[in-house]
């Protein structure tokens, strides 16, 4: 068993899962939560249950996450990090023709599920001056027709910048990593000439490797066309 321990939410597609992969190739163990058990027992059993561990649950619901946290920090005797990573988007993007219903959905996990995982993590990341990573967007740094969900990031990176002033009073790190488009069950149809989640795992690993002297705040990752 490592003696690293990353915590991921939205563990079981997509950016979540390419990460855990990543990071259990980098000599983390992975702690995998998300809805879907049958995906995460999936991906748990190829990277192997004795570095990694599902953990089904609702990022939207505080009981649960703090549950899984738990957890994981005694199943793995510690955790060193977290990757706040679950997040949705919406059917009807723009301001005047959404859906209020759809808001409130996506709010509840693209906000109060980075929140309520950050407040679970704490304790444990304050105890091994850990690293709290979160999944921002380039929707989140410039400004887009009437978005919603960019809105939402806007929120991540506010928050992000947030947790970097107070995790560095006690030693800890927070890092953004900010993809543009990504090729993910996020979209209706593929965009194989975009992102891999694979690019920005790469760049969440990295995130993690740099030395206790660099404080990598924000990571921005665009497609090269």
């Amino acid at each position: 068993m490592s003696d690293k321990t990353l915590f991921i939410t939205g563990a079981s597609s997509g950016i979540g899962a390419a990460t855990a992969r990543a990071a259990a190739d980098a000599g983390w163990n992975v702690a995998l939560f998300a809805r879907n058990q049958q995906k995460l027992s999936a991906i748990a059993d190829e990277i192997g249950t004795d570095r990694a561990l599902a953990l089904p649950g609702d990022v939207t619901q505080y009981d649960e996450v703090a549950a899984a946290i738990e957890r994981a920090a005694t199943h793995f005797q510690g955790l060193q990090a977290v990757f706040a990573n679950a997040g949705m988007g919406l059917d009807t993007p723009g301001a005047e023709h959404g859906d209020p219903e759809e808001w409130r959905a996506m709010m509840e996990v693209n906000v109060m599920g980075l929140l309520w995982t950050t407040r679970a993590a704490m304790a444990a990341l304050r105890a091994s001056q850990g690293h709290l990573v979160m999944t921002g967007s380039v929707a989140g740094k410039i400004h887009l027709p009437g978005s919603v969900y960019g809105a939402s990031k806007w929120f991540v990176h506010g928050f992000a910048g947030n947790m970097s002033q107070e995790m560095r009073e006690w030693g800890g790190r927070c890092t953004v990593v900010a993809p543009g488009m990504v090729d993910t069950p996020f979209f209706d149809e593929p965009k194989p000439d975009k992102l891999q989640p694979e690019d920005v795992a790469q760049s969440v690993v990295h995130a993690l490797e740099q030395p206790r002297r660099a404080d990598l705040r924000e990571l921005v990752l665009m497609p090269g066309n």
